[in-house]
């Protein structure tokens, strides 16, 4: 990957760790964690979702800077800030996107308030800091970094810091998508979802995510005859249930890949142990890809929900006292499906796995998310892959999210988006320091390195190519 002239030149000329900002005297890093401690300190738990203060503090950031600002709402106490740097117009829009709500917190577990931004051991410590404050402070400061210089744009360059992302997108990016989707509009996205994976603290590989399935609520309804709990029923309506309910756990639906999962795998396999490598390269022969798949449901379930789309039983709501037989019970199923599944024939098959007339199967409300994928043959994504190279020294996986982002309602407009993410050692998570946590944190020294990378691909991707 050739970097643009443009980059050499800016790269060559300043360290950003070393830079002087303008404006306030800081250097760039010490800047940066200013930001990002300022909204930490916000508490936009969703449920409520109040991230004014949070958007209000990034338009006035912005705004000092001499870089224009929309604010964009169906709840006032919920917007979304759009800023633009205007390019050329030789190439279309980048948009880069996070989001300022968080989830919920129990202030009693944690060590640190959750909402402090607490530095300490060379960590930073909040609710938000991985999920996903990290990829607004990043985009925040590439904006004004990118006006600060005068960076000449082949493209423009927009960020969105959106509300409701933790359930609630019909504040957020789907009131963005269907009411202002000319504010947003771009070739190529990058926000959350990828990252960069350490292994006792040194870094092991990359994941761009390209392509998420898709959540859906299975909902089972089980019939039968009230009666008195000291007279069993054939007809017991939770006894059904029950007896659906572990079919369907038992069940191993169609596995099956697309382009993200076979790089993916193919990728991996390069990169591990002979005998992890022997079994992931198993994936990619269908003579062998069950034998794979008997080994992930055991050792690596995320990789076995990656090869199909996937049914955990996690709801059960039946009875009201313990001497009555209710007369219906009912639970629910978490369907996460490839995103090419055929929902209706893909219920008709769990029908057929319950085999039960006394239990209705359907689909439930749930906020559900639209068909998409990112391709990986794109500039995005190769000027990513130079840049995972050039600051992370590893390889890259595209990959599958078996969650959910926003990025789907871009996807499905035809924008190619593309999540991306800080270094996280991969102890954390069993530790209880990841996203959604009872703590959550990232290293001081990886947000900064986080940061120079946005810099750089965004300068690589919209940056003037001079000839």
């Amino acid at each position: 990957m050739k970097k643009t002239l443009l980059s050499v030149v800016l790269l060559s000329c300043f360290s950003v760790s070393a830079q002087i900002s303008e404006n306030t005297g800081e250097t760039f890093e010490a800047e940066t964690l200013r930001h990002f401690q300022a909204l930490l300190r916000f508490d936009t738990s969703d449920p409520p979702g109040v991230e004014r203060p949070a958007a209000e503090y990034l338009r006035d950031v912005l705004e000092a800077e001499g870089i224009p600002v929309q604010m964009f709402w169906n709840d006032e106490q919920r917007p979304n800030v759009v800023a633009r740097l205007s390019g050329s117009g030789e190439k279309p829009p980048l948009l880069m996107m996070g989001h300022t709500d968080t989830v919920n917190v129990d202030p009693a577990k944690w060590t640190y308030p959750p909402f402090s931004g607490t530095v300490a051991d060379g960590y930073v410590y909040s609710r938000g800091t991985v999920d996903d404050k990290d990829n607004v402070v990043a985009s925040l400061m590439v904006m004004l970094e990118l006006k600060r210089r005068n960076v000449p744009l082949d493209r423009d360059v927009i960020f969105l810091a959106e509300s409701g992302e933790e359930g609630n997108t019909q504040y957020g990016i789907e009131f963005m998508v269907n009411e202002h989707l000319d504010a947003i509009e771009a070739e190529y996205c990058l926000a959350e979802a990828g990252g960069v994976t350490r292994v006792d603290g040194e870094v092991a590989y990359a994941s761009i995510e390209t392509v998420e399935k898709i959540p859906y609520r299975v909902e089972l309804v089980a019939t039968g005859v009230a009666g008195h709990g000291s007279v069993p029923l054939q007809t017991n309506s939770v006894a059904h249930l029950a007896k659906a309910v572990a079919k369907i756990a038992d069940w191993r639906s169609p596995v099956r890949l697309n382009e993200t999962t076979s790089t993916y795998f193919e990728r991996l396999a390069a990169i591990s142990p002979p005998d992890k490598a022997a079994i992931y390269r198993k994936v990619l022969d269908p003579a062998t890809i069950r034998e794979a798949d008997e080994y992930f449901l055991e050792h690596e379930p995320r990789h076995a929900s990656m090869l199909r789309s996937s049914l955990s039983p996690t709801i059960f709501d039946a009875g009201y006292r313990i001497n009555v037989i209710p007369s219906d019970a009912k639970g629910s199923v978490d369907l996460r499906a490839l995103p090419d599944e055929d929902i209706p024939a893909f219920l008709d098959e769990i029908r057929a796995v319950v085999d039960d007339d006394a239990v209705e199967v359907s689909l439930g409300e749930r906020n559900t998310r639209p068909p998409g994928e990112a391709r990986l043959d794109t500039e995005a994504f190769r000027v990513l892959e130079a840049n995972i190279s050039k600051h992370y020294d590893t390889v890259t996986l595209p990959m599958m999210q078996t969650g959910a982002t926003d990025m789907a309602y871009l996807r499905n407009r035809g924008i190619q988006c593309y999540g991306i993410g800080p270094a996280f050692d991969i102890e954390d998570g069993p530790l209880g320091y990841g996203a959604h946590s009872d703590q959550e944190r990232i290293l001081v020294s990886e947000l900064h390195r986080f940061v120079r990378f946005n810099l750089d691909v965004v300068i690589d991707l919209a940056g003037a190519h001079q000839q």
